[in-house]
């Protein structure tokens, strides 16, 4: 399950003690998602998708313009 970290601007899930993240950053109305992270034992999951997929709703939930700097995010764009 997803967790929005709004005061840490990130979005986590908690797997197995250990924690996949897709980092943020909001400028005026736009977000950058700078940074996608899933340790290696974790990966292969689908966790980063998850991921970017809470991320980018709720992106457009606020209504925020969206881009990346991030690799894995731009996929997705």
């Amino acid at each position: 399950m997803v967790k929005h970290e709004s005061e840490k601007s990130r979005f986590v899930i908690e797997q197995d003690g250990k924690e996949s993240v897709l980092d943020y950053v909001v400028s005026g109305n736009t977000v950058n998602f700078t940074h996608t992270y899933v340790p290696f034992r974790l990966r292969g999951k689908g966790l980063a998708e998850e991921l970017v997929s809470a991320g980018l709703t709720w992106a457009k939930d606020e209504s925020l313009d969206i881009t990346a700097s991030c690799s894995y995010v731009k996929k997705f764009l």
